[in-house]
C-alpha cells in the first residue's frame, strides 16, 4: 500500500525523499505543492524531475479524498461525511458566520470518552485519525479557501490521538505548511493529563477544555474521564502557564436544566477558576434520543451569564448552530440516520 504525501512534516518528506535518493531540497518543494499550491496530482509537482515525480507516484499517493454526502442548514451551516480507514466514516461541520468562517474537525472515528450528553460519545469508539485525514477534512473541503478558524471540536478527544494530532497542527502552521496564525486554531479537550501537558508545550493554539460541572461527583456522573482527570487537577495544571499573552483558555459548560446552573455552580466556578485568566463558554443542550437532560430557557442562560459575569469571569452564551441538521455541539455522530440521504 503506498504512503499518504497529505499530512507528512517536512522531516518526514526529508526522510522519505532521502530513502528514495532524491535531494533532500526535493522535500520543501514537495511541500509548497502540498500545503501551499494544494496540487491534486503528483505529476503537477513541475520543479521535480521527470525520474523523481515517477519514483513519488510508485511508492507514495496524494490521500485526498472528497466528502461523500453534504447537509446544509437553514442557518447555512454545512455538515461534510467523510470516510476513513477500516470503513469508518466521520463528520465535519463548516460554519459560515459574517466575515468568519470556522471548520469543526474530527480527530477520531467515534469517541472512548462516554460523556453522558454526546451523541459521539453514544456511539462509541472505532479508530483515531491520522494526520492525513484530519487534514483531509480541512483540504478537500469545497470552501477552503473561505476558512479563517479551525476548532478541533468534532468527533472524538483529541488528546486521545495526540501524536497525530500534533502533527497535522505542525503541518497547519509551520512555514512551509499551511502557515496559519496558532490564534486561529482551537483544540477542545475534556483534559487527558498527561497529554494535555505535552500539548500545552508542543504548540501555541487556544484551549478550550469540557467543564460541565464544577463538582467532582456531579462531573463525574455525566463526564467518566473525571474519575482519572479530575477537573480540579487539570485546572491546577493549567495555572502553571502564562495566559497574559495571545494563546486563551476557555471552558466548555453545557448547560443543563436544573443539573447545573444553580447559584452553588456559579460559586464553585468562581472558586474553581479563581487565579486563572480564562472565559466560559455557555453552551445549550442539544437533545438527544432518551437523554433526560434538558436545556433553560433563554431568560435562564442570561441570569446563569450574569452571574458568572458578576464573579469576574468574562461569559458568554454561543450561538446554537446547525441544529435541524444534527452538526450543532455534541450532536456529530454517523450514527444520525437523517444525514444519509
Amino acid at each position: 500500500m503506498k504512503k499518504k504525501l497529505y499530512g507528512m512534516t517536512l522531516g518526514q518528506l526529508k526522510d522519505a525523499v532521502a530513502e528514495l535518493g532524491m535531494p533532500r531540497f526535493a522535500a520543501t518543494q514537495i511541500a509548497a505543492w502540498l500545503y501551499d499550491k494544494f496540487v491534486t496530482d503528483i505529476d503537477s509537482m513541475s520543479n521535480l524531475s521527470l525520474r523523481n515525480r515517477q519514483l513519488l507516484k510508485d511508492n507514495f499517493e496524494l490521500g485526498l479524498s472528497a466528502p461523500l454526502v453534504e447537509s446544509e442548514s437553514e442557518d447555512g451551516t454545512k455538515k461534510y461525511l467523510f470516510a476513513v480507514a477500516d470503513g469508518n466514516k466521520i463528520e465535519s461541520a463548516y460554519i459560515p458566520d459574517k466575515e468568519r468562517a470556522t471548520l469543526c474537525v474530527s480527530s477520531q472515528a467515534g469517541c472512548k470518552m462516554g460523556c453522558k450528553f454526546c451523541m459521539t460519545g453514544r456511539q462509541g469508539f472505532s479508530g483515531s485519525l491520522t494526520a492525513n485525514e484530519i487534514l483531509n477534512q480541512i483540504i478537500s473541503l469545497p470552501e477552503r479557501d473561505r476558512l479563517t478558524n479551525i476548532v478541533y471540536m468534532g468527533m472524538g478527544e483529541p488528546l486521545d490521538n495526540v501524536d497525530e494530532v500534533l502533527r497535522s497542527l505542525e503541518v497547519m502552521t509551520a512555514p512551509w505548511g499551511f502557515g496559519w496564525s496558532p490564534m486561529r486554531i482551537t483544540l477542545s479537550t475534556v483534559g487527558v493529563i498527561p497529554n494535555l501537558k505535552r500539548f500545552l508545550d508542543e504548540s501555541d493554539v487556544h484551549l478550550a477544555v469540557s467543564l460541565h460541572n464544577p463538582f467532582h461527583d456531579q462531573r463525574v456522573e455525566i463526564m467518566p474521564v473525571e474519575k482519572v482527570y479530575p477537573i480540579q487537577a487539570v485546572v491546577e495544571l493549567l495555572k502553571q502557564y502564562d495566559w497574559s499573552h495571545q494563546r486563551r483558555v476557555s471552558f466548555e459548560y453545557i448547560v443543563l436544566e436544573g443539573m447545573n446552573d444553580s447559584a452553588l455552580h456559579v460559586k464553585e466556578l468562581a472558586r474553581l477558576l479563581d487565579g486563572l485568566k480564562c472565559r466560559i463558554n455557555l453552551i445549550r443542550f442539544h437533545k438527544i434520543p432518551d437523554s433526560p437532560f434538558f436545556s433553560p430557557d433563554n431568560d435562564r442562560m442570561i441570569a446563569f451569564r450574569d452571574a458568572l459575569t458578576r464573579k469576574g469571569i468574562m461569559t458568554t452564551i454561543r450561538a446554537s448552530r446547525g441544529e435541524d441538521i444534527k452538526a450543532a455541539c455534541g450532536l456529530l455522530s454517523t450514527l444520525n440516520k437523517p444525514f444519509f440521504h
